[in-house]
């Protein structure tokens, strides 16, 4: 069974799966059915799509990225594959329309740079601020962990705070221990971060 986290949370993820090695970390949201105004309902005026990103960044012992450019230091709707080949995203949901994950993140744990010791999992409105869109307008979000080895559930992280006004959110991070990775629920929203290079200088 999953461990389910609350947020600050953290599980040992190998003692969960023995010889763990590649994850499929899944990410998933629904967009809240907002209130119809008399104009929009006479009008048929329908909202524009919330465009969320989920996005991956790469860091060392030090807590700072890895790397000079954003390539080396993140895995992103621009850049799917990680140079290592370790960590592989599957594309962009443009709308987080359906059930289950929105967007995946496949990493291989033992191919992973030895100077990458930590991994940012982060999601991020795009265009929030010229769409007048933010995380207050999302709800059901989630982040769980998946054995690629037979599609065993590990974790999970249901994001229950209230994060209107946030355009971004850390939602977990992952720190090597040795040979072993722990996995940490952080749910954290940040206000201003329309564009993914926001979130990566929270780690520069």
């Amino acid at each position: 069974m999953a461990v389910n986290l609350v947020k600050g949370q953290k599980v040992n993820l190998v003692k969960e799966s023995a010889g763990l090695r590649r994850i499929r970390v899944g990410l998933g949201w629904d967009e809240a059915q907002p209130r119809k105004g008399i104009l929009a309902s006479l009008f048929s005026v329908k909202p524009a799509d919330i465009d969320c990103d989920a996005s991956v960044i790469l860091c060392g012992e030090n807590g700072r990225v890895v790397g000079r450019s954003i390539a080396d230091c993140c895995v992103y709707f621009g850049n799917l594959r990680h140079a290592s080949g370790a960590i592989v995203h599957a594309g962009d949901n443009l709308t987080g329309s359906g059930d289950g994950d929105d967007e995946q993140i496949s990493v291989d744990l033992a191919a992973l740079p030895a100077e990458v010791a930590k991994l940012v999992f982060v999601v991020n409105i795009y265009d929030a601020n010229v769409r007048s869109q933010h995380f207050g307008m999302i709800r059901n979000a989630f982040i769980r962990i998946v054995d690629e080895r037979g599609g065993k559930e590990l974790c999970r992280y249901n994001l229950t705070d209230d994060f209107g006004g946030m355009t971004g959110l850390v939602v977990a991070e992952m720190d090597r221990n040795g040979g072993q990775w722990e996995f940490t629920a952080v749910g954290r929203g940040v206000r201003d971060a329309s564009r993914l290079d926001k979130l990566i200088n929270l780690y520069r």
